[in-house]
């Protein structure tokens, strides 16, 4: 006689109560990956696109690709930066990393 059989017959049924434990880790885990990730993300994302929604003429700012300057024309989705030297180039807002303030600029 084999002992699998035995062995079958004298695990428990794991019913609806084991498979709620199961799922409390889960949850458990998908609960700390909100409060700790992806809320506070969402937060970041949330204040950089009023950031860029507020960006007015004379604001000082960086693009995506590190250029600095300032604001001289803001439209609907585009803006034209000043670089210095008679060079101004035109960026779509979202491509704003900061807007800085131009009282806080060394000019």
């Amino acid at each position: 006689m084999s002992a699998t059989p035995v062995l079958a017959a004298a695990a428990p049924s794991g019913g609806t109560g084991a498979f709620i434990l199961q799922l409390v880790p889960l949850i458990l885990i998908f609960v700390i990956f909100w409060f700790l990730l992806i809320r506070p993300q969402q937060k970041r994302m949330k204040d950089h696109r009023a950031m860029i929604d507020a960006v007015k003429r004379g604001d000082r700012v960086v693009t995506g690709g590190g250029l600095l300057g300032k604001v001289t024309k803001v439209k609907d989705d585009e803006v034209e930066i000043d670089l210095g030297g008679g060079q101004k180039v035109t960026a779509i807002k979202a491509t704003l990393s900061d807007v800085r303030n131009p009282s806080a600029a060394n000019d």
